[in-house]
């Protein structure tokens, strides 16, 4: 006994010096390729960079080489963007733990930004989807930028009738109000649904597509937002300031929580026997800094196994249908990007630090000359 007592604590502690040491060489050798940028030579963009983690201060504007595009790809103009809590994680580096995969001390990848719009300037030769001159919207690591350049599975036509603003907010919030309501949801026709968060950037998609999809739908906003909740369709709203939803009797087929800001326990209790609960993943800059929403996320998963909850959590994954769908709802009339400010690619900054104070109304966008 005594000699396994011996054999598992030496182990552990050949265990523990292992990381120990694996941390220590993986931090000091963080490093970016920030000081190879502004070295090209050939055509330039300019794009946002950021080469230490901190606040929107810490971003910059630089003069960078401009893609080309391979034979499968397409070259993309960029006209607009827009931000998203998605980018001020990475700016960050929060929750810490995150920085096990995209940088111990710097981040590895010094690019920001994910939604865009914009007219494709060229294609590769295998391209038949897409041609110069087609107006396009779509998500890619690195947009904030002058181009990109994309599959074009990741693209989708630009509907006539919205700008290359509003088509410039849609990839993250779209596709995560999309599919939270339908694949995660599995929202049906007539059924009640409860949007936490609805005036926000997911929230407001989120408003317009469940209505879209035949829900009945009441929004949770402030007093100040609810005009805005009710004339994108919302059945019903409440005034989070003024009455809470986990204290009333109305039960919910689908729980579309953007702003997690009650128990779990009281999120289920507002669902009828058979209701889903989908939380929006991410949580706001001062969130707990080492895990952020992962305990949460622990706690789901914990009472998924034991008590089978219908409870998950959620990320928009790319999906070409899916993009193909939104652009459908758009060009019909019966979802429009909501838009509360516009920023220039210089004033990225003020936009990220303007989304992280959480009272944007809709989506925030960049315009890109």
């Amino acid at each position: 006994m005594k000699t396994i007592k011996r054999i598992l604590k030496w182990g552990f502690l050949s265990i523990l010096v292992i990381l120990i040491v694996w941390f220590a060489f993986a931090y000091v050798t963080s490093t970016n390729d920030c000081e190879q940028l502004g070295k090209t030579q050939g055509e330039t963009m300019k794009a946002v960079v950021y080469c230490d983690y901190g606040t929107a201060e810490v971003l910059k504007v630089m003069d960078i080489a401009k893609p080309v595009p391979t034979d499968n790809q397409v070259l993309v103009r960029v006209r607009a963007t827009s931000v998203n809590p998605y980018d001020w994680h990475f700016i960050r580096g929060t929750p810490y733990i995150m920085r096990l995969g995209v940088g111990l001390r710097k981040p590895k990848d010094t690019r920001l930004g994910v939604d865009f719009a914009g007219t494709v300037e060229a294609v590769g030769k295998n391209v038949t989807e897409f041609k110069p001159g087609d107006e396009v919207w779509g998500g890619k690591g690195g947009a904030f930028a002058q181009y990109v350049v994309i599959l074009p599975k990741n693209l989708a036509k630009k509907p006539d009738n919205i700008s290359f603003e509003q088509a410039g907010t849609i990839q993250i919030a779209g596709m995560t109000a999309l599919q939270g309501l339908r694949k995660y949801g599995n929202i049906q026709p007539g059924q009640k649904v409860l949007i936490n968060g609805a005036s926000g950037g997911v929230g407001t998609f989120a408003v317009q597509i469940a209505k879209a999809l035949g829900a009945h739908v009441t929004g949770v906003c402030s007093g100040k937002n609810s005009e805005l909740v009710k004339s994108l369709g919302a059945d019903e709203v409440i005034d989070y300031t003024r009455e809470d939803f986990a204290k009333r009797p109305e039960r919910y087929d689908v729980f579309l929580d953007n702003v997690p800001n009650h128990p779990l326990s009281e999120c289920r209790a507002v669902l009828t026997p058979t209701g889903k609960y989908v939380m929006i993943g991410g949580g706001g800059p001062n969130d707990n800094v080492w895990i952020g929403p992962f305990g949460r996320i622990i706690q789901m998963m914990i009472q998924k196994r034991f008590q089978k909850a219908p409870v998950t959590m959620m990320m928009a994954e790319n999906d070409k249908a899916d993009m193909n769908f939104l652009s459908e709802l758009m060009q019909s009339g019966k979802v429009k990007p909501v838009i509360d400010k516009t920023y220039k690619l210089s004033e990225v900054p003020a936009a990220i630090t303007y989304l992280e104070q959480g009272h944007a109304r809709g989506k925030v966008a960049i315009t890109v000359d």
